[in-house]
C-alpha cells in the first residue's frame, strides 16, 4: 500500500489507519531519513491506541511506552550498533507484550521479527515540495 501525505496532521493519519489493523503482539519496524514524518506517524497510532498519549521521540530513552487497552512501546533504534547493545534495551522483553513501533530499523535489519508491518517514509526526491511524503506500507504479518 503508498500513501501520499501532504501535511503532517494527514502521516498522523496514516498512523491511525494502520494502528485500527494492529494487535498486541505485532511489530511495525520504520525506515526513513531524520526529520521525514515517523515521530509524526507514531503520534497517530498512539492517538488510535492510546487516547492522550503525549507521543515524543524516544531518542535518548530508546523507549517510550503508551498506555492504552493495548500497551504501545515506541523504540527509537538510530544509537543501537548491535545485538549486544539491542539486548540491553529490553528489546526482545516487550514483542509479546503489546505493540511494538521502532523509528530507525534500518540498525537492527537482522532482528526485524518476520511477522511485521514495514512502514517506509520518503520525502519529495524533487524537493519542490517540503510537506510531501510518500509512506510505503507492507504488511508481512
Amino acid at each position: 500500500m503508498i500513501i501520499t501525505t501532504h501535511s503532517t496532521a494527514q502521516t498522523e493519519s496514516a498512523g491511525e489507519m494502520i494502528a485500527k489493523t494492529l494487535h498486541r503482539g505485532d511489530f511495525v519496524a520504520m525506515f526513513g531519513d531524520l526529520g521525514v514524518g515517523k515521530t509524526a506517524f507514531v503520534r497517530g497510532m498512539a492517538k488510535y491506541l492510546c487516547p492522550g498519549a503525549r507521543v515524543q521521540s524516544p531518542t535518548y530513552t530508546i523507549v517510550n511506552e503508551y498506555r492504552g487497552s493495548i500497551p504501545l512501546y515506541h523504540f527509537d533504534m538510530y544509537r543501537i550498533d548491535g545485538e549486544e547493545t539491542l539486548y540491553a534495551t529490553g528489546f526482545f522483553d516487550y514483542i509479546d507484550n503489546g505493540i511494538c513501533v521502532a523509528e530507525w530499523c534500518e540498525n537492527i535489519g537482522p532482528y526485524i521479527p518476520d511477522r511485521s508491518v514495514i512502514v517506509k517514509i520518503e520525502k519529495d526526491p524533487s524537493g519542490n515540495d517540503t510537506e510531501l511524503r510518500t509512506i510505503t506500507i507492507e504488511d508481512r504479518r
